[in-house]
């Protein structure tokens, strides 16, 4: 039986998880709950510094997002770092003419001494989020890719 040491780090990368599948643009005010004010966030495309930036990041993100889920792969914390692999499935009418598109990522955490996230950032593979999904470019990419992995 884990001690409640780990079973508590291990509610908080739940709590994460729940917190993105239950997050709509109607529930945006909620990132407070989850972050610290001075949060900072990054992922390939953008890095944002404090509640209110990252308040208008998502709301640009969220307002053409019609489906979004996480399914949890792999997990590990430690102390005030936690680490969760993740396959996303999500639709967007900017991406693959808003069809259902999946996307492989990890996202490392670190913890405030409040219990907030201090620091979010998200790997993944930006041409497998948007890249692929264009025609010139897509097109393109997969050209690049077939011939580097034939080198």
């Amino acid at each position: 039986m884990p001690d409640s040491k780990v079973k508590n780090q291990m509610s908080r990368l739940d709590s994460f998880l729940d917190f993105y599948n239950g997050l709509t643009n109607k529930e945006l005010h909620r990132l407070t709950e989850l972050y610290h004010p001075d949060i900072r966030f990054i992922d390939p495309v953008h890095e944002v510094r404090g509640s209110d930036a990252l308040q208008r990041y998502f709301e640009h993100a969220y307002a053409r997002l019609s489906y979004c889920q996480f399914e949890r792969k792999a997990q590990s914390e430690q102390g005030e770092c936690g680490f969760i692999s993740w396959q996303m499935t999500f639709a967007h009418q900017a991406i693959g003419k808003g069809k259902k598109v999946q996307l492989e990522g990890c996202s490392e955490l670190h913890w405030h001494a409040d219990g907030r996230i201090i620091c979010h950032r998200d790997y993944y593979d930006l041409t497998e989020l948007v890249y692929q999904h264009l025609p010139v470019i897509g097109w393109a990419t997969r050209q690049v890719k077939q011939r580097m992995a034939q080198a």
